[in-house]
């Protein structure tokens, strides 16, 4: 939601902002009110005409070229990933929690494959009840199994999906404050970008995002 709002804001910008510039070249300059003295009382010689009083105008190039365009800033989100020591931390505790879940499931694995080869070295001696009792006490076993190694991956999701959430929440807070700071009109992430026109000045404003998350530390 947060990237769709700031691409819809990119777009009203680029659209709005020109329109505006166009209207500030078509106002005419005003020109100062002179007392015309009446016709009748002014003989005009035939070979000469009265030519109005004129203030010299901006050409419209001209006025446009002098109107500051607007600030633009963009920031890239791998290097926010893998630059900042948020992301660093985050990458390391996903892959520690990986290794964790990883060791757990193997183990369980072994559990399994154990038990199913003991089955299948008393299967000659076995009477055909207590193969059915072996049967279902694997199956239930393998069914476990299964249902550890889908909660173990949903858990990982949902510890990625939490703490990605709160780093780009911070990264908002951090692109906010250096947009409002250095007069910005608005910041963005880097592939939201398609075009960019030459009276934008678009800026790179990474680095200035990852020190500001550098300095306010790991999440509390």
């Amino acid at each position: 939601m947060h990237s769709k709002f700031m691409k819809q804001l990119l777009i009203a910008m680029i659209i709005v902002l020109p329109a505006l510039s166009n209207a500030a070249d078509s106002v005419p300059a005003t020109e100062p009110k002179t007392a015309v003295p009446a016709p009748a009382a002014v003989v005009v010689p035939q070979a000469q005409a009265l030519e109005p009083a004129t203030v010299p105008t901006a050409k419209p190039a001209e006025t446009a070229a002098m109107l500051p365009g607007p600030k633009l800033g963009y920031v890239d989100i791998a290097r926010i990933a893998g630059d900042s020591d948020r992301g660093k931390a985050l990458k390391a505790l996903l892959n520690s929690k990986k290794n964790a879940l990883q060791a757990k499931i193997d183990g369980k694995k072994k559990q399994i494959e154990k038990f199913k080869a003991s089955i299948e070295a008393k299967l000659p001696v076995m009477t055909p009840k207590q193969r059915e009792a072996k049967s279902r006490e694997f199956q239930k076993k393998l069914e476990d199994f299964q249902k550890f190694a889908r909660n173990s991956e949903e858990e990982l999701y949902k510890l990625q999906e939490k703490e990605t959430k709160a780093l780009y929440e911070d990264m908002e807070k951090a692109a906010a404050e250096h947009g409002k700071a250095n007069d910005f009109a608005v910041i963005v992430v880097k592939k939201e970008l398609l075009y960019v026109g030459n009276t934008v000045d678009a800026q790179d404003v990474t680095d200035a995002v990852l020190k500001a998350l550098n300095a306010a530390g790991p999440k509390k």
